[in-house]
């Protein structure tokens, strides 16, 4: 007879294992089915986690060539190999922490891939598991593309298990993996790499805002990155060991490597959805504030859904669908809601570019009066000692004084976007704002913000 659970999770990553650890902490059954051979999910052992150990190589060696001239006699080198070898050692033992952490909390692991049977039922290895409520976790995998010899393409997982970097990179896309990817290469190579990011459209990275982006592009453009828009790729051909990608105006692009970084989409074809009544929309799986499905006993959370595709937004998504679960158990009405007002986003480039909120040309489509503080900082001193190339910022606020957007290109822009989140989440003015910077520790890039926000007040 099987097992008898309160809740099954699909999928072992971050938002799935959010879900399990809250609703088995709260008495409730929970079972977790995961088909990879390594669980843990794409943060963790090939996204966010995995490619920091690259990002950090590349900004060292990013602050010490700007300081080459500047007292820093000997710039640093970096060991693609090496950087590799130490990711590896954090994601080798991801798999079997994650298994040993869920038995270990008394969280069923069942390995198979699961289809739905019905509303409260799915099949995994042929064997039928039922619940009171399914939680989908199954995360994104990579975009496949339309192009004729796409299968010569390396997959972000991939380019990060390279065993070493070679002279001429194309990337196909031009959103996150791309621009970081770009980055890391076009420093931490030992041949000079050069990069080229080719998008099909007017313009890359179109959530961020377009001016930030251009001066962004200007950045990558000084490091050997080129950008090129509007451009149609039809085929991907190789000879020998080179690639060749081929546009529609018959341009060719030569290359070592050719990398998709088109983005993400959700991994769920397998699911058969349909069996269970759940919707899907071309982004994902379609939810409401609750993160509940079409069907009221699924829930979905992370990449698999048709949201914001963050990792924390992940954890967010699961703690809001956890708890409206036990919600339901204890006969209380689903009341935990999700807000995506403002929920910050970073590109790990060097210069890093932050955002949270809205841009500036979102609110002239609106028609909303709002007020605007944009500069380039490079003359101030916290950017100026560092020997900055690159470094602006753009505050959008409403009349009332509510910060509507902030925009930052910084060797920090991580710690000033949290900043502004924390700021618009707890509806706090500009003016309040800036009375309680002036009190942050003084120099740091967190006391420029009481100049980035003068204007926006006088």
């Amino acid at each position: 007879m099987s097992k008898k659970y309160d809740v099954l999770v699909v999928g072992s990553g971050t938002a799935g294992q959010t879900a399990a650890y809250e609703l088995n902490a709260n008495g409730l059954i929970v079972g977790m089915v995961e088909h990879s051979e390594r669980p843990g999910g794409t943060c963790a052992l090939r996204g966010c986690q995995a490619k920091k150990w690259f990002y950090e190589g590349t900004e060292v060696v990013a602050r010490s060539r700007h300081l080459s001239d500047m007292g820093v006699d000997s710039p640093a080198s970096a060991s693609w190999s090496q950087l590799l070898d130490e990711k590896n050692k954090f994601t080798t033992n991801v798999p079997s922490n994650t298994v040993k952490g869920l038995k270990d909390a008394g969280i069923d692991f069942i390995r198979g891939r699961a289809r739905f049977t019905d509303q409260r039922a799915i099949t995994v290895n042929d064997r039928r598991l039922a619940a009171r409520y399914i939680v989908l976790a199954t995360g994104a995998v990579p975009m496949p593309l339309p192009i004729d010899g796409s299968e010569l393409m390396v997959t972000s997982r991939e380019f990060m298990e390279l065993d070493r970097l070679p002279q001429r990179i194309v990337f196909i896309g031009g959103g996150f993996i791309s621009f970081e990817f770009a980055h890391f290469a076009a420093r931490l190579g030992t041949m000079n790499t050069r990069c080229t990011i080719l998008e099909a459209a007017p313009r890359p990275l179109a959530p961020f805002d377009e001016e930030m982006v251009g001066l962004l592009a200007a950045a990558s453009a000084s490091e050997g990155i080129d950008l090129l828009c509007n451009v149609n790729i039809t085929a991907i051909t190789k000879t020998d060991r080179t690639y060749s990608v081929v546009t529609e105006d018959g341009s060719t692009f030569d290359a070592d490597l050719v990398v998709n970084g088109a983005g993400r989409s959700p991994d769920i074809e397998y699911l058969e959805l349909e069996q269970a009544g759940v919707d899907i929309s071309r982004f994902g799986i379609s939810v409401n504030e609750n993160m509940a499905t079409t069907n009221k006993w699924v829930y979905a959370v992370g990449d698999c859904a048709a949201t914001v595709q963050l990792a924390r937004v992940a954890d967010a998504e699961a703690q809001v669908a956890a708890a409206n679960i036990i919600k339901r158990e204890k006969g209380d009405q689903q009341d935990a809601l999700m807000d995506y007002t403002a929920v910050p986003s970073v590109l790990f480039t060097y210069p890093q570019y932050g955002m949270v909120g809205t841009t500036e040309s979102a609110l002239n489509d609106k028609g909303v009066t709002f007020k605007k503080s944009f500069g380039k900082n490079l003359s101030w001193p916290t950017y100026k000692r560092v020997g900055m190339k690159s470094a602006a910022y753009k505050l959008l606020a409403a009349e009332n004084g509510k910060l509507l957007g902030a925009h930052v290109l910084s060797d920090n822009a991580t710690g000033l976007i949290n900043a502004f989140m924390l700021a618009m989440v707890n509806q706090i003015t500009v003016e309040k704002l800036y009375r309680q910077s002036v009190m942050t520790p003084y120099p740091s890039r967190e006391s420029d913000i009481i100049y980035m926000l003068k204007p926006l007040i006088d």
